[in-house]
């Protein structure tokens, strides 16, 4: 089985589902991303959150409980980011798939660095403007999504796609 970072495998093996490393903070974060399970049919989904009893939500999935942080605690940032790259390297996810905030930024900018490709999804309740962690994640994501069309924006890369809602 091929662990080459593309889906399939190279020479004729067994080919394997692609695994995508689903990121969300808590909240309306978690709950959009949970609106986005049916675009993961047929992958293999890797869940990581801040709140443990989120893994009732996904159960048969495997679940990762990370630090709540924020830019206002950088210890917890770093020990966050420490997590992040210790799931994505055990994990070797094809892609990262997030709906925001630090734990969905930190992992876009982790996969980033170890050539992983990774799709940002601004919440819904930013009505008027980008996301913080959103503005900050429109050089790492090879795909930003908004879900406001007034939002888009072809020369940031910013596309609208539709919402979750």
């Amino acid at each position: 089985m091929s662990r080459s970072g593309s889906v399939g495998s190279q020479g004729g093996g067994v080919k394997r589902p692609p695994k995508v490393l689903a990121v969300a903070s808590g909240g309306g974060h978690w709950i959009e991303l949970l609106r986005l399970r049916p675009a993961f049919d047929g992958a293999e989904v890797v869940y990581v959150t801040v709140r443990s009893f989120y893994r009732e939500d996904v159960d048969g999935n495997v679940f990762y409980c990370v630090p709540d942080a924020n830019r206002w605690n950088r210890l917890k940032l770093v020990w966050l980011a420490f997590r992040l790259l210790l799931i994505l390297l055990r994990e070797r996810p094809d892609v990262i798939v997030t709906t925001g905030a630090a734990p969905g930024l930190l992992a876009l900018q982790l996969g980033r660095l170890l050539k992983i490709r990774g799709c940002w999804v601004d919440s819904l309740a930013n009505v008027d403007r980008l996301s913080l962690s959103g503005r900050l994640a429109v050089g790492h994501a090879a795909l930003f999504l908004t879900q406001w069309p007034h939002l888009a924006n072809d020369e940031e890369g910013v596309e609208y796609a539709g919402s979750v809602f």
